[in-house]
């Protein structure tokens, strides 16, 4: 190989060796280790250390950048605590992530590192979000996105670059092209000439290197990073290179041709760029043989520390707490203390703008996104002027790409932003999935970086929207640890517990049923307040009957009572399904000692299962009759609207009050 060093000087040459050695030579032991049992999974990137290396030099030390499987230069050439990755590696309590993740798959606000997850393409929104915050801060920054080949088929890629482009994005998209996903060869994985004619498609400059050449990586990124941050606009860069090992040690490379093995074996990028430094008489022979001794002592030194570890201790408490980053001290006055009484009456759409009009008059970090949220207002019109008051910086209009939104909320999230993302309707949650439940509801029990995210979820039937527009799917979110989930009835709830979720350093779905916007009025006071997350609150007291109910539910069962004054319903407001208010449930169960629980979501696996075992474990000796549930029917929502009123728990709330009464 012949290699250009330009006006690099010998310093620089021999810095760049020596973060290229100390990668491959800590595999090499950790390859070691793994036949010997004392680590047990690792993703090979020999062959593939000029690209990581060659990055991560040419950025700033403050710049992010959102590694994958095969990145270990990236680690070192942060100049990351040995023994710490060793520990990592371990699974002990003092790497990087507690013992709670593999690997890689770890990162550190500290060194600028952006954890990965097995998925792959959601780091690439990541990107975008980072970006996004350098430029709202008006900062000479770019952030970097690592994929390989196999990654540029997922969504993910598609959705996150093109972003960057139509968002003018300082980005640089790095592209691994190794030639295999786990053992699929490209041939079957695009059929483009070149990664890099994909570019042009999003309306970005792109160009393919030798990813084996680290001053040509270097170089290149060290000139495509200037472009950037002048012309604040994204950029792609292929890298050629091959995976000298399986995708994981386990799975070998027995599909790979011998031929191509030793092929790529000629193109080493250590041992070619250490000849070339020798024959250039920039390094000597003995200084290689020193350098490879001075790495071989520092690890096998930090291993022998790394190996005193006392026993991992588990502590259960720790385990739990560590699933949300812990609340502020609050200034924000609650609802409790703010003057109700003499407030005017406002429908909950106006409660829930108000309370987005306040947040982003209170704090400037905070930023909005959703489909048609700017001039238009958004479909429901919640945001209309605002792009008048705050700008489009702050007010963004988004391509239809949800799960790229939820990553770049989480990039914002990693620069101390704050943000509120629209999903035009809640059942389009779907297409946004992977990133709120892997990427946005662990990040803080993994790495200890909180996603300070909310998004706003438009849900629920009754008005004849069919089965993509009606659907209202907590129990979806429920489950998944690290997720707050809140469902108010009415619109002083809805502001005051808006306000709290973007106060909340926590990813919170806030659901606002479609159906209470402009059906449900009540008095609002005009001051910025809150609503403690995780209280319930009793809607009315009672001696008959519990109903434990939250969202268009709540007024279903007013409305039976107001109907039916001959039966006394003690009605309670969930408002908050995580975190729940247990104590509230239990002291409903002791009011009367029958309970229903009442919601719109359907009946098999809706959330009101998960309260009913939860009130038959903790309070069967206080309970005069079986649990008993109200959903709605299992199957999709119709479009009919009188297939809808059939659909709906509320038809048969009667039925199920009457035969509870009964027992």
């Amino acid at each position: 190989m012949q290699f250009n060093r330009k006006d690099l000087s010998n310093n620089t040459l021999i810095e760049l060796y020596r973060q290229l050695l100390f990668p491959r030579m800590i595999e090499e032991k950790m390859l070691v280790l793994l036949r010997q049992g004392k680590i047990s999974k690792w993703f090979s990137g020999i062959g593939q250390e000029a690209i990581s290396v060659g990055v991560t030099m040419a950025l700033d030390f403050d710049e992010w950048i959102m590694p994958l499987h095969r990145n270990l230069g990236v680690f070192t050439a942060r100049h990351m605590p040995l023994q710490t990755l060793f520990k990592q590696w371990q699974g002990n309590k003092d790497g990087f992530s507690k013992g709670r993740e593999r690997s890689f798959h770890f990162g550190t606000s500290e060194y600028h590192i952006c954890g990965m997850i097995s998925h792959l393409g959601p780091q690439l929104a990541i990107a975008d979000g980072v970006a996004l915050a350098y430029q709202l801060k008006k900062e000479q920054k770019v952030a970097v996105a690592f994929s390989g080949d196999g990654g540029t088929s997922e969504g993910d890629f598609h959705e996150a670059l093109n972003v960057a482009a139509v968002w003018n994005l300082p980005v640089i998209f790095i592209i691994e092209n190794n030639g295999y996903g786990l053992s699929t060869p490209v041939n079957e994985q695009y059929r483009c000439e070149y990664l890099v004619d994909k570019a042009r498609g999003y309306g970005m400059e792109g160009v393919r290197i030798d990813g084996n050449d680290v001053l040509a990586v270097f170089d290149t990124i060290k000139g495509v990073r200037d472009y950037c941050i002048k012309n604040q606009k994204p950029y792609f860069i292929e890298c050629t290179t091959f995976r000298m090992r399986g995708h994981e040690e386990a799975s070998g490379i027995k599909y790979v041709p011998k031929e191509l093995i030793e092929e790529w074996g000629k193109k080493d990028p250590i041992k070619n760029y250490e000849q070339w430094l020798v024959a250039n008489h920039v390094l000597s022979e003995m200084k290689v043989a020193e350098l490879r001794h001075l790495f071989k002592d520092m690890i096998e030194a930090d291993l022998h520390q790394a190996f005193q570890v006392v026993d991992f201790i588990v502590d259960t408490k720790e385990e739990l707490q560590d699933v949300f980053a812990p609340l502020p001290v609050s200034a924000i006055p609650d609802l409790s203390v703010v003057e109700s009484s003499t407030a005017p009456d406002k429908r909950m759409v106006d409660a829930i703008q108000e309370a987005l009009l306040q947040s982003m008059q209170q704090d400037e970090t905070l930023i909005l996104m959703g489909q048609d949220i700017a001039e238009y207002g958004g479909a429901f019109k919640i945001t209309e002027g605002f792009v008048e008051k705050f700008g489009k910086a702050r007010v963004r209009n988004t391509p239809l790409c949800e799960s790229a939104i939820v990553g770049t909320a989480l990039g914002l999230n990693l620069e101390g932003f704050k943000s509120v993302m629209e999903m035009q309707f809640g059942d389009f949650v779907t297409v946004g999935f992977n990133q709120i439940v892997n990427n946005l509801a662990k990040i803080y029990y993994r790495w200890g970086q909180n996603a300070h995210t909310v998004i706003r979820m438009p849900s629920g039937g009754g008005v004849g929207a069919g089965p993509f527009h009606s659907q209202t799917n907590e129990a979806w979110f429920t489950h998944v640890a690290g997720l707050k989930v809140l469902y108010p009835s009415t619109p002083a709830d809805a502001k005051g517990l808006l306000i709290a979720a973007i106060n909340d350093p926590n990813p919170v779905l806030f659901f606002e049923h479609k159906g209470l916007y402009r059906s449900v009025s009540g008095k609002v006071p005009s001051d910025y307040y809150s609503i403690e997350i995780g209280k319930a609150k009793i809607v009315k007291k009672g001696s008959d009957l519990s109903i434990i109910t939250y969202g268009a539910a709540v007024h279903w069962a007013l409305d039976y009572q107001d109907k039916n004054p001959s039966v006394d319903l003690h009605i309670i407001d969930l408002r908050s399904l995580i975190p729940l208010d247990y104590a509230a449930i239990k002291a409903a169960v002791l009011a009367t000692g029958k309970v229903l629980v009442l919601h719109e979501d359907n009946l098999t696996g809706g959330f009101g299962a998960e309260i009913s075992a939860w009130i038959s474990e903790h309070c069967f000796e206080l309970l005069d009759a079986p649990v008993m549930r109200c959903g709605s029917l299992d199957t999709p929502i119709p479009f009919n609207m009188e297939l809808e009123r059939n659909y709906m728990a509320k038809s048969r709330l009667g039925t199920c009050i009457e035969k509870l009464l009964a027992y």
